[in-house]
């Protein structure tokens, strides 16, 4: 359903290296870098799915209080080591990794940004 995310950041370089880091632990990396936005997609995808820009109307980039992007983990190690690199580069803890109740194998960790923007990974995958 979704094309791509675009969250906004208040300072690129900063953003770039809680991206990168994080990303980078579900196997996602950055594949576009200009001046004011970074696109990261995975391996196999043929187009940016997430973008971390500056806003375009010159205004600071503010966070919305009930949103949360969800980037898939391909395995529960995933979820863990995005959570320790988002948490080593900047970002705030959310909610450590662990199951939720949403099914028996939803097991996802929350992070927010530099800039305040709630990430979840998440893997549905059976241990």
């Amino acid at each position: 359903m979704l094309l791509y995310v675009t969250l906004g950041t208040n300072d690129l370089t900063r953003a770039q290296r809680f991206y990168d880091a994080a990303l980078a632990a579900l196997g996602y990396e950055r594949r576009v870098t200009e001046t004011d936005e970074i696109g990261y997609e995975a391996a196999d995808d043929r187009r940016c799915r997430l973008w971390v820009t500056k806003p375009y109307d010159g205004k600071p980039a503010t966070f919305v209080n009930g949103t949360t992007i969800a980037i898939e983990a391909p395995s529960r190690a995933a979820v863990d080591a995005f959570y320790k690199a988002g948490l080593a580069n900047g970002g705030t803890d959310e909610g450590p990794p662990g199951l939720r109740p949403f099914h028996p194998n939803f097991y996802a960790a929350f992070v927010r940004d530099p800039d305040g923007n709630k990430l979840a990974a998440v893997c549905e995958k059976p241990e």
